[in-house]
Formats: structure tokens, C-alpha cells, sequence
């Protein structure tokens, strides 16, 4: 008795249905959750999504399975609604609005054009993409799922996700994942291209301290912005006009409770289920096929060249300026906010450890969050 008890929980158990797909899910979570313990890649990030991951990947739990006859659906399965209806992407960007400050941009509106220049991956991804089509044997994306895949080089995880949730949801999961992972890996991508077409003379460079930018200044901005972006592309009115209001929040010093929420434990908890949830996706029965494949190349070359985009820019404006403006703070024009431009202060502090970039690259970097905003409203505009 005691025998055939052990044989039949043995049966039962996930053990048996684990399958070599899996196995390889659930090994690749953990080196990510290794990389976010030991090594600090955006914990914030890749620890819950390698953990969704690995969650999904174990057979029989049913965390993602829908709602069947008298079952209920799995947990991670309701969690997830708000990233497939695009709730958790507004929410996230309300919290990051609240805790973004438009002093920089606004005290350097030339900001605007290395945020600008940083979304160059998003048009040579969606080019590349369609261009695959063309070649026997890989991937044809139509343009819709073309520019899903292109948004991936905004490097702004909620922006991806509301994008591809209206023009290609049988994607989400992929593009999610590929975008998300990508922004955490920023400390590893970046740095290589940023030395690479750089001198070390030009990443020397110091920058004069940023005039003191007026409250009024920022109130009337962010509903300016509001105004202007939302008329002229009424699609992305759920990011631009949550971001905005967050920002709002801030600046406005009437409403602290309010704005603290936003920043903090309205953000985390959003956090945590949009992550969570968004590794829950990468199973390995769907996501280890060639369409996946692609579309992660195809991500890591648009965020590639929204990074060197970026630099580009900067050291134009290098040129411009004679040597005033240090380009790497081009590379902040990536909407990852404000990894991208804490990676600019390490780098500027690694060539010249008198060096302090941060203010000055999250000028590009919040103009970034914008122009993918503005990318993401006009890619649904021609395609949605």
C-alpha cells in the first residue's frame, strides 16, 4: 500500500509532465534571478518577471490557465487581465510621472531632440522586421506586428505592452518579455556601444550647472503636453494623459498624499503584478519557437540602435556646442527612466570621476518617455 501510495503521488506530481521546454524556462529564470541578486540588473524588474517565469514553467499548476467549466481560472490568470485590457501600462505611467522632474528638460529643451534621436531603433527595427519577410525561411511579420516588435527600442516596458495589446495581442507575451528583460539589462547593453563611439575625451566633457526651473514653468508644461499630444494623437491619451497627471501630483504641492501614492505604493504594487505576470508568459511549449526567436533579436537590434541613435546625437551636439554638452547623455534618450541615465553618470564618472551627468541625462531621458509615447500613438494611428 505504502509502495503504490508513493507510485501514484509520484504520478501525479509535476515531474512527470515536466518537458525539455520547460526545463530550459525554468533554468533560464534562475540564471536571471541569479543576474538580479548577485549582480543588480534592475532587481526591480527582472526578479519578478524570472520568477513568473519559473512559476509558469512548472507543469500542473495551472497559475495561468483560464476559467473552465466549474474550475475557476489561476491566479496569475486574473493578474494578468490588467496587462492584456492595458491597465497596468496607464497605471505605471502615472507613477512615473509623479516622479519625474521636467527641471531638466526644461532647463535644456535641446533635451528633446537626443530623446528624439533615441527612438531611431524603432524605425530601423520595424524596417528589418518587415524586411524578414522577404528572405525564405524566416519570420514574415505583418506591419502591425512589425511595429509591436519596433516599439521594443523605446526601451519602455508599458508603452510596448499597450501598443502591442491593441495592434498584435497574439504577440504580447514575447514583446512583453523582450522589452522588460532589455530594460533590465541596460547595465550590460549599454555600456559597450556608449565607449565604442565615444572618445574618452568627449566622455570627459563637463557640464554646466542647469538653471533653476520655475514651478509654474512645470505646471503649465505637463498640461501643455497634455493638451498638444492628446489632440494631435488621441490614441495614446491613456499614457500621455496618466504620465502628465502624475506629474501634475508633483508639482502642483496641493495634493502630497496623493503624489506619494502615485510614486510608491501605487507603482510597486503595480509592479509587481505587471512583472509577475508578464514573466508568467514566457512558457516554454509557446515561447521556443522561431516567430519568438526573432522578434528577440529583433527587439535587442531596435534597442541597440535607439542607443546609438542617441549617441549620435549627442556628439552632433558635441560638435554644436564646442565640446559643451558630454554625448553621452545621448544615450538617456531611451525611455527607461532613470536607469538609462544613471547609466550615463557611470560612465562620465569612469572617464572623469569629477564627472556628474544625472541631471543633465534625464533631460533626454524624459524626453524619451515622451517621444515613445508619441512613436507607440503614431504607429497606431497608420496600422491600428
Amino acid at each position: 500500500m505504502f509502495i503504490e501510495a508513493m507510485l501514484k503521488l509520484l504520478a501525479d506530481s509535476g515531474f512527470t509532465a515536466l518537458t525539455w521546454q520547460a526545463g530550459l524556462m525554468i533554468v533560464l529564470s534562475c540564471v536571471l534571478i541569479y543576474l538580479a541578486i548577485a549582480h543588480k540588473f534592475e532587481p526591480l524588474l527582472l526578479l519578478p518577471i524570472a520568477f513568473g517565469m519559473m512559476l509558469a514553467n512548472l507543469p500542473l499548476t495551472g497559475l495561468m490557465d483560464g476559467p473552465s467549466g466549474n474550475m475557476p481560472g489561476g491566479l496569475l490568470y486574473y493578474l494578468y487581465q490588467g496587462v492584456k485590457l492595458g491597465i497596468y501600462p496607464s497605471l505605471i505611467f502615472l507613477g512615473i510621472g509623479a516622479m519625474t522632474d521636467f527641471g531638466p528638460l526644461l532647463a535644456r529643451p535641446s533635451s528633446l531632440i537626443m530623446g528624439a534621436g533615441a527612438q531611431f531603433g524603432i524605425a530601423a527595427a520595424f524596417v528589418i522586421a518587415l524586411a524578414l519577410g522577404h528572405i525564405p525561411g524566416l519570420p514574415i511579420f505583418t506591419p502591425a506586428e512589425a511595429a509591436s516588435i519596433a516599439i521594443i527600442g523605446g526601451a519602455d516596458g508599458p508603452t510596448a505592452i499597450f501598443l502591442t495589446s491593441r495592434l498584435a495581442p497574439h504577440l504580447l507575451a514575447p514583446i512583453a518579455i523582450a522589452a522588460y528583460s532589455y530594460m533590465a539589462l541596460i547595465p550590460l547593453i549599454q555600456p559597450p556601444f556608449m565607449r565604442l563611439l565615444t572618445s574618452k575625451k568627449e566622455r570627459q566633457v563637463k557640464m554646466e550647472q542647469l538653471r533653476n526651473v520655475s514651478k509654474l514653468e512645470k505646471v503649465c508644461f505637463s498640461i501643455i503636453v497634455s493638451i498638444l499630444c492628446i489632440l494631435l494623437l488621441p490614441s495614446v491619451a491613456p499614457l500621455i494623459g496618466m504620465f502628465m497627471l502624475g506629474n501634475l501630483f508633483r508639482e502642483s504641492g496641493v495634493v502630497a498624499r496623493l503624489s506619494e501614492t502615485a510614486q510608491n505604493s501605487l507603482i510597486n504594487i503595480v509592479t509587481i503584478f505587471l512583472s509577475v505576470t508578464v514573466g508568467a508568459t514566457a512558457m516554454g511549449s509557446e515561447f521556443l519557437k522561431p516567430q519568438t526567436i526573432g522578434i528577440i533579436v529583433l527587439g535587442l537590434l531596435a534597442f541597440i540602435f535607439s542607443t546609438i541613435g542617441g549617441l549620435l546625437i549627442g556628439k552632433l551636439m558635441c560638435l554644436m556646442t564646442k565640446g559643451k554638452i558630454n554625448p553621452l547623455i545621448g544615450s538617456a534618450g531611451v525611455s527607461a527612466v532613470p536607469m538609462a541615465a544613471r547609466i550615463s553618470q557611470i560612465e562620465g564618472q569612469r572617464a572623469n570621476p569629477s564627472n556628474y551627468l544625472l541631471m543633465h541625462a534625464m533631460g533626454p531621458n524624459v524626453a524619451g518617455v515622451i517621444g515613445s509615447a508619441i512613436a507607440a500613438g503614431i504607429l497606431l494611428s497608420l496600422f491600428g
